[in-house]
């Protein structure tokens, strides 16, 4: 992310739709080549899904339960491909970020963006927790310590690099690192690649016997972006200049109010969104893919399951049985740099979304200037209270990596029902007919909300005792 990001403060402050708008003149959308100069926010936005829905999760379901549930992980990426879309559709044509147009729904005030926000302040606590606890299992490895005193470093410098605005540089090598885990992955599961009938069975629907919800839906909700990190594309997107973003305005577009070139110019903009998302969904399956296959032919034989602060160790073997000692200790170097620059990513993130939604809120109140309408002051904050000394004192008190990130996926998924609602009922309301999502897009995301709604609530009967393990 870029200082770009940084003026959706002054859009927070002015969120009431102006007249005046169809003077807003939106730039001609990149053509051909051009269009690859666009990729940024799809391709960071697909590098940051890798730290736990693809590492951490996807082999442990694949040491579970082999590829009985690859029907489940092909279905998870193709509908949040829908949630993304319509997230990127409403920044791209307003030029407001996705909780600016919450705070717009009828009803109570804000009480979208409460919803929003209240849920998550549990996600970035277990999430930064569970990441940098996780890192730092690859740690004890090579240096020796306690994985309490490396969880405490990573959170703090993670914490510092966000702070003093330093994330961009480290966003940059975390890039490379995640082709190379990516290229890596895919080119040692061709290696171990198993006999096709055998992987096509998982693609029919089927729940294996003993099945626990507890480790399928923290890893559906992980898988290529939870609730947070698709939110986090609006800004993404409004960073990189996309459509209305462009124009840099204090107030969000009047969609409606533009003439037929303006919109004809925003369906481009949303064209070139959709081939920078497909990519991005595209890059990620084939990760998601090549992790299932590595978990289900070196892990599941050996009865190897990632878990606690044996997470790093675990996961060395998905190379380290192909490559050796040389492969091991790469894919160690991968955990560390992964989980590590996830941790980044998470508390920058939420640092800005919380900043974003708190003048919101505060506004709601009738407060309109001072310290805590700062935007760089509440980032700040947040960084360092939510996103830096909580977390330690969650991880001090449980110490358990994979149960913080179980935790935080499972709130994830049973959030993203919410943000596609949340988000088609938005884009129905104020974007033009010429605009909206199509038939075949909104029924699209509909099933997209009920996928996951299906899962957390059978997560929650099973949780309370209502339903069994078991595959009904």
């Amino acid at each position: 992310m870029n200082q770009r990001q940084v003026q959706t403060s002054t859009k927070a402050s002015h969120l009431e739709f102006h007249s005046d708008s169809q003077n807003q003149q939106i730039p001609q959308p990149p053509k051909g080549a051009e269009q690859l100069k666009w990729l940024g926010p799809s391709f960071i936005w697909m590098l940051s899904a890798a730290g736990s829905g693809e590492l951490l999760f996807t082999p442990r379901i694949a040491a579970f339960y082999g590829y009985t549930l690859l029907w489940a992980l092909l279905a998870a990426v193709t509908l949040k491909w829908f949630i993304n879309r319509e997230v990127g559709r409403f920044t791209v044509c307003t030029g407001a970020t996705i909780l600016e147009g919450f705070k717009q729904l009828p009803g109570p005030k804000n009480w979208a963006v409460w919803l929003i926000l209240v849920p998550q302040f549990a996600v970035a606590i277990s999430t930064v927790a569970g990441m940098a606890g996780a890192a730092a299992t690859a740690l004890i490895l090579v240096t020796g310590g306690t994985a309490q005193l490396w969880t405490v470093i990573i959170i703090l410098v993670a914490a510092a690099i966000v702070f003093l605005g330093q994330y961009d540089v480290v966003e940059k090598f975390s890039s490379f690192v995640g082709i190379a885990r990516t290229l890596a992955v895919v080119t040692a599961a061709v290696f171990v690649f198993p006999n096709v009938r055998e992987l096509a069975t998982g693609i029919v629907p089927q729940i294996p016997q003993d099945v626990q919800y507890q480790e399928i839906l923290p890893w559906l909700g992980f898988m290529l972006a939870g609730a947070a990190g698709m939110m986090w594309y609006s800004y993404w997107v409004d960073a990189r200049g996309y459509g209305a973003t462009a124009l840099k305005q204090e107030q969000p577009l009047e969609v409606k109010q533009l003439d037929s070139e303006q919109q004809q110019r925003l369906q481009g903009w949303v064209q070139l969104m959709t081939f920078s998302n497909t990519l991005a969904v595209v890059g990620a399956l084939l990760a998601a893919l090549a992790f299932l296959i590595l978990g289900g032919e070196l892990l599941r034989p050996q009865g190897l399951v990632p878990q606690e602060n044996q997470v790093a160790e675990t996961l060395g073997n998905l190379l380290g049985d192909i490559w050796g000692p040389f492969g091991f200790w790469f894919m160690i170097a991968i955990v560390f740099i992964t989980f590590c620059s996830t941790t980044l990513s998470v508390q920058d993130g939420f640092g800005r979304m919380f900043a974003d939604g708190t003048q919101i809120l505060l506004q709601g109140f009738g407060v309109r200037q001072g310290r805590w309408t700062n935007e760089k002051f509440l980032r700040k904050f947040y960084i360092a209270a939510l996103l830096a000394i909580l977390p330690i004192a969650v991880y001090l008190l449980l110490g358990r990596p994979v149960v913080l990130l179980q935790t935080a996926g499972a709130i994830e998924a049973a959030h993203i029902p919410v943000v596609a609602g949340l988000t088609l009922f938005l884009n129905r309301r104020m974007l033009s007919r010429k605009l909206r999502p199509s038939g075949f897009t909104f029924w699209g995301t509909v099933l997209a909300g009920a996928f996951f709604a299906v899962f957390a609530v059978i997560y929650l009967l099973q949780l309370v005792g209502v339903l069994g393990s078991g595959g009904t």
